[in-house]
């Protein structure tokens, strides 16, 4: 088969999960939207991620490292980044994320009701990652503001809007970085910017990029994935019960990816093939765009026998809410211990109850755009 013998979707404007589930009930794998090719089976996803020789990450026009890089030179700058966000070089700072987690659910439980992505899940994620970078506490309500900003600007789909929220955060970097040039400090970002592990010192449009990609689509993500967390413990109590007795980082890890697989906010990623390819029973020519899309893939019926049920053990090794391959998500044990700290901190202090309907996402994020939420402080 030709891609222009592919079934015609239309991503923009559709909700992640159920654009997925109607393709794939209609027993569609690869779908066209444009002139992208979506593959929205499991197994081809994990094809497509895991061959990087045939499908390139470098199609952006804007530099993106490590996302943008292949081969051995995005192997030198992952290896490069990897050291600020693996367990070792984070684990000490649970104890600040708990902090942060139990002074905003009390703040937000003081509330009739909250939104538990505007309200909650935002601002932890924004003051988690200052605290993470060594970023003054007095930028966190630009942050905040930011995310809200980023977030519609990205559902509008409008280009000029999108590029403006960009480069806005952009300058906000610029304001960070530049005076540890001249003053360096003992932070996170003083040592990436004194980075030579490449043999060499960052330039600064280099140092801008790995803060961006740290940075600005992780706010949002993290902020999602709270709201995706707190609507999965309204709907499981069991889980709720478990976890505010507090469990391994293996046990939360496996509880935490079953919940995102059902409904990841982490939708999509794109590639372009560098060759001619064979995609199941689909020819794509050199140069073909193609998204990956997570959504789908995680809830394809023919590899989970529930998509939306809970079975962390039977699910966990066709998992791909961090996605595959070289560029699986670097910054996973950072993310999984900012999300353990912060949910173990709600399950022990508060019920939790829905306080109103909820509004889902649209492509290209998922997830709750918004879920009015009552945190009632426990007895």
């Amino acid at each position: 088969m030709h891609t222009d013998e592919l079934q015609e979707t239309a991503l923009a404007r559709t909700e992640p999960r159920t654009y997925g589930d109607n393709l794939l009930r209609g027993g569609t794998k690869v779908a066209k939207d444009g002139d992208e090719v979506v593959v929205a089976g499991h197994d081809l996803a994990r094809e497509v991620a895991e061959d990087p020789q045939r499908y390139s990450s470098a199609v952006s026009r804007f530099m993106q490292l490590p996302n943008g890089l292949d081969g051995e030179e995005h192997t030198k700058v992952r290896a490069m980044i990897e050291q600020y966000l693996d367990a070792p070089a984070v684990e000490h700072l649970e104890p600040d994320f708990r902090e942060l987690a139990r002074e905003i659910v009390r703040d937000a439980a003081a509330k009739d009701s909250v939104d538990a992505v505007g309200d909650i899940g935002a601002q932890y994620a924004v003051r988690a990652m200052t605290a993470w970078l060594g970023w003054l506490e007095d930028i966190n309500d630009e942050l905040v503001a930011w995310v809200a900003d980023n977030n519609a600007a990205t559902r509008s789909g409008q280009l000029e809007r999108t590029a403006a929220v960009a480069e806005r955060f952009d300058d906000i970097i610029r304001s960070v970085v530049e005076p540890l040039l001249e003053n360096p400090d003992d932070s996170v970002t003083s040592h990436l910017v004194r980075d030579e592990s490449l043999g060499r010192p960052l330039e600064f449009e280099e140092i801008v990029s790995v803060l961006r990609n740290w940075t600005a689509g992780d706010l949002s993500s993290m902020a999602y994935c709270i709201g995706v967390i707190i609507e999965a413990l309204i709907e499981h109590p069991e889980l709720k019960d478990r976890l505010a007795q507090g469990v391994s980082r293996a046990e939360f890890t496996a509880i935490a990816d079953e919940i995102l697989r059902a409904d990841s906010p982490f939708v999509s990623n794109r590639r372009v093939t560098t060759c001619p390819v064979s995609l199941g029973d689909v020819e794509l020519p050199k140069g073909q765009k193609v998204r990956i899309h997570w959504t789908a893939a995680n809830r394809d019926p023919d590899t989970f026998a529930d998509v939306d049920g809970f079975d962390s053990d039977a699910n966990a090794a066709q998992n791909l809410v961090w996605g595959a391959g070289p560029h699986a998500c670097p910054g996973k044990e950072l993310s999984v211990i900012e999300l353990q700290a912060f949910t173990e901190e709600l399950c022990a202090a508060v019920d939790l109850s829905r306080a109103g309907e909820g509004e889902r996402e649209i492509h290209p994020v998922g997830g709750w755009a918004s879920l009015p939420v009552r945190l009632t402080a426990r007895g």
